[in-house]
């Protein structure tokens, strides 16, 4: 496999997991971001926890979708996460993805 080679199979993956996320992205409540992962989840809760001179963050997920290229499933049931980064946690209005009524489908 050439470089041209992989490249293409490259942005053909990305391209392949950014269409599932837009089929997917209407069944959860939250988008959560951490510097290593994007996840879509519709239960999560963050704790801050002080340590002897730092603190870092504890998330826990529930009914996650991951976003990552090489996973074979990106659907998990639960997630944990350490992090002394940043962490950004949106809640998701359902109205954001709903297709306009031109581009609807006719039933």
């Amino acid at each position: 496999m050439d470089e041209e080679d992989f490249d293409d199979y490259d942005r053909e993956a990305e391209l392949a997991l950014y269409r599932e996320y837009r089929d997917v992205v209407g069944q959860f409540s939250y988008v959560i971001e951490t510097e290593r992962r994007f996840y879509l989840a519709n239960e999560v809760d963050v704790k801050r926890i002080d340590a002897e001179h730092d603190f870092y963050f504890e998330l826990t997920m529930n009914d996650v979708w991951v976003w990552d290229v090489y996973r074979a499933d990106r659907f998990v049931k639960s997630v944990r996460v350490l992090t002394f980064k940043d962490v950004n946690v949106e809640e998701l209005s359902s109205k954001e993805f709903e297709l306009p009524k031109e581009l609807a489908l006719d039933e």
